[in-house]
C-alpha cells in the first residue's frame, strides 16, 4: 500500500519481509520499520479510519494475512485478550518511533548505524562466526534505515570494518564485536 491511501485492513506477515517507510516529496525514502513473520502492519489506518501514514513494499516474496476492519472488529468483541494485545503492539510502536526520533535528533550517522545493525541482529541474527544479519541488505536500504545517504553509510561500514566491528560478506553483514557497536551508541 501506499501513504495517504485509504486504509481498511491491517496484515500480518506469515513469510518474507516488508518494508515499512515514508517517501518524501522528492523522492527520497526513509524507512522506519522491517516487519518479518509474525509482525503486524497496517493497524493504524484500520483502527482511525485515516488514509495511509506511510507506505509499504515487499523486500521478498512475501505471504500475508489480511484482516478487514469488519473482522478485525467482530474479533475484538468475542476476544477482548485481543484489545489488550493491540495496546501492547501501539505501546511497542510508540517507543519504538520515540527511540527512531530520538536517534535522529541526537546520534551522528556512525551512532544510528551500530543501533540499526545492533537491532537487525537481535531480530534476524544468526550466530556463526559473529552474527550474520540473515538479510540481504544494500548501502542504500541501511541508509533509508539510519536517515542518511549511503556514501555516508558507505563511509560508517568501512570505519566498522577497520575497526573489526563487522564484516561485509556479499549483501550480508556479519558483526564481530557487538559489544563495542553498543559502546558507539551508548
Amino acid at each position: 500500500f501506499h501513504k495517504d491511501q485509504a486504509g481498511d485492513a491491517l496484515y500480518i506477515v506469515e513469510s518474507g519481509r516488508i518494508r515499512i517507510f515514508l517517501p518524501t516529496q522528492g523522492g527520497e525514502e526513509l524507512t522506519v520499520e522491517v516487519a518479518g513473520p509474525g509482525d503486524v502492519f497496517g493497524e493504524l489506518a484500520l483502527l482511525d479510519g485515516r488514509p495511509r501514514s506511510a507506505s509499504a513494499d515487499t523486500l521478498e516474496d512475501t505471504v500475508t494475512f489480511t484482516i478487514s476492519r469488519d473482522e478485525f472488529q467482530k474479533y475484538l468483541s468475542k476476544a477482548p485478550q485481543l484489545a489488550a494485545a493491540l495496546v501492547e503492539l501501539l505501546s511497542s510502536r510508540l517507543r519504538h518511533v520515540t527511540e527512531y526520533a530520538e536517534s535522529l535528533a541526537f546520534l551522528d550517522v556512525h551512532a544510528r548505524l551500530a543501533r540499526t545493525l545492533l537491532e537487525m541482529s537481535d531480530r534476524y541474527g544468526i550466530r556463526k562466526d559473529g552474527i550474520e544479519i540473515d538479510f540481504d541488505l544494500t548501502q542504500t536500504d541501511l541508509a533509508t534505515m539510519v536517515g542518511a545517504t549511503r556514501e555516508r553509510v558507505n563511509r560508517a561500514l568501512a570505519v566498522f570494518r577497520t575497526q573489526g566491528l563487522l564484516e561485509l560478506r556479499g549483501k550480508k553483514i556479519v558483526l564481530l564485536d557487538t559489544e563495542r557497536l553498543r559502546q558507539r551508541v551508548y
